[in-house]
């Protein structure tokens, strides 16, 4: 949902933020914004989920936030109420800490990356979908008492209302399921398995039945009767772990250093901090470079995002497919391949446009496709080896961390394009350096 809202905002923030006076670096501040609150919330949330293993009471909390912020952003008197209002709303994405930690704590590890692949998709559908309704919100254009409902404001209104439905769904069709539900399931269906291998192991007469004298059967020979006639439990069922060690923090005996400052994981940290950078420097760039060589409007940039969007979900499905047949540490390098071609083009070919407008559309439209190609790649690859290189017992708080290291990258990425929107070989320079030095990383296909 936190990627749908970005998506029906972006094609109007621009231009919303010149009706209220901003100058250009307040687009890079706004969208910072957002990220920037979620970076603090999402470590938090996810050290909640860890602690009590409940997922159900975070979301429900985390979206009062996206619907007061959304709020907010539709009341718009001013741009500093605008930024308060990316602020507010950014704290809600962190319950996707807690929401990733719960998909990593049930679900096998060879199964992973195809999770995690269909549930970014989905999210993903959200930058397809989301663009598409600024199709119709453009033609709003009346009052609500004081506040005026505009093609700029709706997009807020629209996203609380969707916020309080889908409170109103998580409050009464979604239920947390922990991994002791799923322990004690495990262990009764063993024990149904152990007790009917022991009828059928029993045999139909003793050894003591066998032998030649009555009532001169040893000790030993009792022992082998009364366990044949089920008297005594053949073989005992797995045992369940005690209360305390269940009910046990799972934070006893963590180490932040020895958890996150090993080679491996920094490696995958820096993946998800300079891909993120990288996409959303070029988002912020999008709407502002459209404007100046092709006039876009927010119909032109909402069906530009539409597209991208069908993209990006046919590129998660790829990986998905991919994912089952070759490993992580290749879906990762093919991504990276991807993002180094696409900074290349951007590089040679948009940070200085030369001939006629289809020429100039044509370079566009290639360099948008190549980076918005490689994202799933080192989206899904990232995040499935960092859920098996980190502990499962603390994945909330991990993925937190995780996201945090993104949040940070999607608010420097919007702050380094905002201010550099028309110097674009320093911007563009900067994110191929970083890219550049991720690919010839020793780990960096751990």
């Amino acid at each position: 949902m936190s990627v749908f809202i970005s998506a029906v905002i972006l094609p109007t923030i621009w231009r919303y933020l010149q009706t209220l006076n901003a100058a250009p670096y307040f687009l890079g501040l706004s969208l910072s914004a957002f990220s920037f609150s979620g970076l603090l919330a999402g470590p938090l949330f996810g050290f909640w989920s860890d602690r009590t293993l409940t997922t159900k009471k975070i979301i429900l909390f985390a979206n009062v936030f996206e619907m007061v912020g959304n709020f907010m952003y539709f009341m718009g008197y001013s741009k500093w109420l605008l930024l308060c209002s990316r602020l507010v709303a950014g704290i809600g994405t962190g319950a996707g800490s807690s929401i990733f930690g719960f998909l990593t704590r049930n679900t096998a590890p060879e199964d992973r990356s195809t999770v995690f692949a269909a549930v970014m998709a989905c999210r993903q559908a959200g930058l397809l979908i989301g663009p598409a309704f600024n199709l119709f919100l453009r033609l709003c254009n009346f009052q609500i008492g004081p506040f005026t409902v505009n093609k700029y404001t709706s997009p807020g209104l629209f996203m609380c209302l969707l916020w309080i439905l889908l409170q109103f769904v998580v409050l009464f069709m979604y239920w947390d399921f922990t991994p002791q539900d799923e322990t004690c399931q495990r262990n009764g269906v063993e024990r149904e398995e152990v007790e009917q291998e022991e009828e059928e192991g029993k045999p139909l007469v003793g050894p003591n039945e066998l032998t030649d004298s009555y009532g001169t059967v040893t000790s030993v020979q009792s022992r082998a009767s009364s366990v044949a006639n089920g008297d005594v439990t053949h073989v005992s069922p797995p045992p369940s772990p005690p209360p305390e060690e269940i009910n046990s923090s799972p934070f006893k005996n963590f180490s932040a250093s020895r958890e996150f400052l090993r080679e491996e994981v920094v490696v995958l940290l820096a993946a998800q901090f300079i891909t993120l950078f990288n996409q959303t420097a070029l988002e912020t760039m999008v709407t502002p470079l459209t404007q100046k060589f092709f006039n876009f409007g927010e119909l032109e940039n909402s069906i530009m995002y539409c597209v991208c969007g069908v993209e990006v979900i046919a590129g998660f499905l790829f990986v998905r497919w991919l994912s089952k047949r070759v490993a992580e540490r290749v879906v990762l390098a093919v991504g990276l391949i991807l993002c180094n071609i696409s900074c290349v083009w951007c590089l040679i070919f948009l940070a200085n446009p030369q001939g006629g407008f289809a020429w100039q559309l044509t370079e566009f439209i290639i360099g948008v496709f190549l980076q918005v190609l490689g994202l799933p790649f080192v989206a899904v690859a990232q995040v499935s080896l960092f859920s098996k290189i980190t502990s499962e017992k603390t994945q909330g708080f991990s993925q937190g961390i995780r996201r945090s290291v993104g949040g940070l990258a999607t608010i420097l990425g919007p702050l380094w394009a905002g201010g550099l929107t028309f110097n674009l070989y320093i911007m563009l320079g900067l994110m191929m350096g970083l890219l550049a030095l991720l690919t010839v990383s020793p780990d960096a296909h751990v």
